[in-house]
């Protein structure tokens, strides 16, 4: 669980602790629900002179059972049978879980950056973590409950490699939430075509909020690199050896992605980026 560096756990009561805590915790309670993090706009809920502490992995309550390899993903055809759907609502849960985690974790890695920003990401951590009470209700409803299936730690696994708050801004943010808008859009089609137009509604909200954590990134990536957001800029500070190939669906979701800040430039090149061999995210 120790990271390179990191030092003693914060003084309780800071956002810090509250982040500690959560990435930390083997309790599954705590990851669905935990407690009420301080307030971020008092200067009291902030650690005085915080070193970064990169925390090298989550705590996993062994409900959660992390696979190697992530398993496949249902035809379209399959998803008629609840058990398909909420195979993927799991996976689902799960990435909202990693991300959130994340956010905590880079609100640690990176006292250095500006206040407002690991503000941000505490409040993007929050609402990664009201995705998930969506998809865990949604998950009970198809009869089943967190842990019935393995999961994969994909995010962390390669997210944990950002050297600065840029990089991760890139890969979380540009990156792997860019890439969420078409997986929400695509997956809201096909829960509705099976029927499941609850699970349709709660993908297209989540999409919605999505756009609001890229535009978030596309503000802050421009602030730590002190110029506009730029294709090949956005490129170089993605953590090797992840491509903007594998940070994507298809189709692309042109219109959510213009939304979030993204020109018509950009959009080009990601769209012409080759086709990829790697396994996405699961």
């Amino acid at each position: 669980m120790s990271g390179t560096p990191i030092e003693r756990e914060p003084p309780g009561g800071t956002v810090e602790r509250w982040c500690w805590d959560f990435v930390r915790s083997c309790e599954l309670a705590v990851k669905l629900d935990p407690p009420r993090a301080p307030d971020p706009t008092a200067a009291s809920s902030w650690e005085a002179g915080a070193l970064a502490r990169r925390i090298a992995g989550p705590g996993r309550p062994p409900e959660l059972r992390v696979a190697a390899r992530a398993p496949r993903t249902p035809a379209p055809g399959a998803l008629v049978r609840p058990e398909a759907r909420a195979r993927l609502v799991h996976t689902f849960l799960h990435h909202e879980l990693q991300a959130a985690e994340l956010f905590a974790w880079a609100v640690l890695a990176f006292p250095e950056s500006p206040r407002p920003f690991r503000a941000g990401l505490l409040r993007l951590c929050r609402e990664e973590l009201a995705h998930l009470a969506l998809y865990e209700r949604h998950l009970a409803r198809l009869g089943f409950a967190v842990g019935t299936f393995p999961v994969r730690d994909w995010f962390w696994e390669r997210v944990v490699r950002c050297e600065s708050a840029e990089a991760f801004v890139a890969l979380l943010g540009l990156g792997l939430e860019g890439a969420n808008l078409e997986h929400t859009a695509r997956f809201a089609t096909l829960f509705r075509a099976a029927g499941d137009e609850e699970g349709a509604l709660i993908l297209e909200r989540i999409e919605e909020d999505e756009i609001g954590h890229v535009a978030f990134a596309v503000h802050w990536f421009e602030h730590l690199a002190g110029a506009p957001l730029d294709y090949e800029r956005w490129r170089a500070a993605l953590p090797a050896p992840l491509t903007p190939a594998v940070l994507q669906g298809r189709p692309l979701n042109r219109s959510a992605r213009r939304r979030a800040g993204l020109d018509e430039s950009f959009l080009a090149q990601l769209a012409a980026e080759p086709p990829t061999t790697a396994r996405r995210p699961g």
